[in-house]
């Protein structure tokens, strides 16, 4: 599913259908899309917290996707990440 996600926001990022929030997103620039993550990392918090875990799972999720719109936005692709993962797992092995 993440890379089908992925895949879902590079579409959006060539095409910038009108009413997209993710068009919109990556329209707000940078600073748009950083605040959003700041907002959603503070939800994650709260409803680790104390709101429960469907609430968890639900704010991590949105995390998640606005992580993903950054990722778009500086070209940086989900193979990148995952090598580094696969990196740093080897190095703990």
């Amino acid at each position: 599913m993440f890379d089908e996600l992925y895949q879902i926001i590079i579409k959006r990022q060539q095409e910038r259908p009108p009413g997209s929030y993710t068009s919109q997103l990556l329209d707000g620039g940078e600073d748009r899309i950083l605040r959003k993550i700041g907002e959603e990392t503070l939800e994650v918090i709260f409803a680790a917290k104390s709101e429960g875990e469907q609430r968890l799972v639900e704010e991590t999720s949105d995390l998640i996707y606005h992580l993903f719109v950054l990722l778009s936005y500086k070209k940086i692709t989900l193979e990148q990440v995952k090598d580094e993962l696969r990196k740093r797992h080897d190095r703990n092995q």
